[in-house]
């Protein structure tokens, strides 16, 4: 379930991209997940230190687009998210603008 890739960029550096299913959901919302990093290791090390340990990235399936990399790039954390697309539709049509990764980490507020 979990499609994703990544783009070398010619810093050396690399975006990893993941859809990977909303923490505390009932697994049928999907996010796309982006990590600007040194390397493929540490930009999934980023995300098992946030709290999401069964992160993996097995092959190059869905790589990030050229505006993904853009919005990665010029976020101060390099790390952002949105949901993901359905299937039927591209990335390019998406219009949810990225979120910083603590948003989506953070727990909704218990009621009294």
């Amino acid at each position: 379930m979990a499609a994703g890739g990544f783009c070398k960029l010619p810093t050396g550096s690399v975006v990893v991209a993941l859809n990977l299913p909303r923490p505390a959901a009932d697994g049928t919302d999907c996010v796309r997940v982006l990590v600007h990093a040194q390397n493929r290791a540490r930009a999934l090390t980023r995300l098992r230190n946030l709290g999401m340990r069964a992160v993996y990235l097995r092959g190059n399936a869905a790589p990030p687009t050229p505006d993904e990399i853009t919005a990665v790039l010029h976020h101060p954390d390099g790390l952002i998210w949105r949901t993901a697309p359905d299937l039927g539709v591209g990335p390019e049509l998406v219009q949810e603008l990225w979120h910083p990764i603590r948003a989506l980490l953070r727990r909704p507020a218990a009621s009294a």
